[in-house]
């Protein structure tokens, strides 16, 4: 339990009064904006940082964790959003770090394999064990099977109490999510508590019994998942009322703008046919893996194309991605951590980098015109920061995306290609980002989005292909599409 927890980083205050209650063997969501104080009450929960004021009870006893090893050994474990193993590490040595059974000083190297199957075993009911060898190295894995890693070391350790999962979803397929689930499930059974932070509202109602809603540092909702609307919620969240969370605006398509013709990569895609028209939006579903990102990869110039036809904004083969970007091709990596932002450089400087002509003279950036640039745009996405002059790599998650996102407004890009543009953004950021793709259609830029959310795809798009194992289906009218028919074809069921 937290009474009225706070907490200040210099004039910055990130909680300003948090209360709430989790019990064993429930879920319980915690609900924020971007911003909101969920990440630093977390933070003080797993022992990484101390509160300055307010009351932490476990189990009925004082909890004050001085280190996140004392938090462990109380019996709290958290799985962070941003990933925290060992890439050059087997999976097995992953999951037993810390817990290793030794002899004369050597590690039982049976007794750890088996400890990391029984482990993995919790996560995927068995299933898992057959496509992630203990032995295989955790660098190598995709970023879902990483992502379980974590998730299975967290529920291995021996006494715990309280399991805390940051975005836990956000690199999982439908089925992998489906495991996790069971997992918690299987968590809850033994009486251990959950607390589950997420922006999609509909796994909260699928996983969570109880919830807490924060906003500005502190408590301003909670209550029973079942008994509250996610209108209601997202209320809380916000501060007022979101009455349409996917904006439609009529839209006219235009001229072709984009042309792939049996487009095939190094890998993947292995064939993929489509066309992108001004005033559009198209979307791209498929499973984790399905070679979505490595389409928009080919077509911006980052990967290798072996065969068929590329044609973008009248330009024939293919180009560089200086040269996309000079002719007004925009791409938003999914990997914000390297390739989407340049975390040890300012905001202003990330927010410019694709287009430096209108900060100075020819080879000369005046720094008062780049930091006006970058505060236009702040303001319009609401980016939460000192200054434009603070280092990207200080933010949240969902504020580095809305840098790499407010680049390409400011490139002024013709054809955005989006790769999961909202992924680890609150809702109502993620309604400003549905708004900003919808006035950006309607003022004639063409918008292709890969996104392994369903709804938002439903949502926001006029036409959806589906991408398996490499190969792009046609794309369909979102009025001949529902959840179902999507995933049977993503899946081949």
């Amino acid at each position: 339990m937290a009474k009225d927890v706070r907490k200040t980083f210099g004039a910055t205050v990130a909680l300003a009064g948090v209360s709430f209650a989790i019990e064993p063997g429930r879920v319980h969501a915690l609900i924020g904006e971007n911003g909101a104080g969920k990440s630093t009450l977390m933070s003080i929960l797993a022992g990484a940082t101390p509160p300055d004021a307010g009351e932490l009870t476990l189990g009925g006893a004082p909890f004050r964790p001085r280190t996140p090893q004392d938090a462990r050994r109380a019996g709290v474990a958290m799985v962070h959003q941003e990933l925290s193993l060992c890439p050059h590490m087997s999976v097995e040595e992953n999951i037993a770090l810390g817990s290793e059974s030794t002899k004369w000083g050597f590690v039982k190297r049976v007794e750890m394999r088996r400890y990391a199957v029984a482990a993995l075993g919790r996560v995927a009911d068995g299933a898992l064990e057959s496509r992630i060898a203990p032995d295989a190295r955790v660098g190598d894995l995709p970023p879902s099977g990483q992502q379980l890693v974590e998730i299975a070391r967290a529920l291995a350790q021996r006494n715990c109490r309280v399991l805390i999962l940051d975005e836990p979803t956000s690199s999982l397929g439908a089925d992998e999510v489906e495991r996790l689930f069971a997992a918690i499930r299987a968590a809850c059974a033994a009486e251990i508590a959950v607390v589950y932070i997420s922006h999609f509202l509909e796994e909260i109602h699928r996983i969570a019994d109880d919830f807490t809603v924060l906003r500005d540092g502190k408590t301003v909702g909670a209550g029973t998942v079942r008994d509250v609307a996610a209108s209601d919620v997202v209320g809380m969240m916000v501060g007022r009322a979101v009455e349409q969370l996917f904006p439609r605006s009529i839209r006219t398509p235009g001229d072709v703008v984009l042309e792939a013709k049996e487009l095939g990569g190094a890998v993947k895609p292995s064939h993929a046919t489509l066309t992108l028209r001004r005033g559009e939006v198209l979307g791209i579903a498929g499973l984790v893996g399905a070679g979505r990102t490595e389409l928009l990869r080919c077509i911006f110039g980052l990967d290798r194309v072996r065969q068929g036809s590329l044609r973008v904004l009248g330009v024939s083969g293919v180009r560089t991605p200086a040269a996309r970007i000079a002719r007004g091709v925009g791409l938003l990596s999914e990997d914000r951590k390297t390739e989407g932002l340049a975390t040890a450089l300012s905001i202003a400087e990330n927010l410019t980098l694709s287009r430096t002509g209108p900060l100075g003279p020819p080879g000369i950036v005046l720094p008062r015109r780049r930091r006006a640039a970058a505060q236009k745009w702040m303001r319009e996405l609401s980016i939460r920061a000192r200054d434009p002059e603070q280092r990207a790599g200080e933010l949240s998650g969902g504020n580095q995306q809305k840098i790499a996102i407010a680049r390409l407004l400011y490139q002024d890009a013709d054809v955005f290609l989006l790769d999961e543009p909202t992924r680890g953004i609150d809702v109502g950021s993620k309604a400003q980002i549905y708004e900003l793709i919808d006035r950006l259609a309607c003022s004639g830029k063409a918008v292709l989005v890969v996104s392994s959310y369903l709804p938002e795809l439903l949502g926001i798009c006029d036409r959806i292909a589906v991408m398996r194992r490499g190969r792009l289906g046609p794309a369909r009218p979102v009025a001949e599409l529902d959840e179902r028919t999507v995933l049977t074809e993503a899946t081949g069921a």
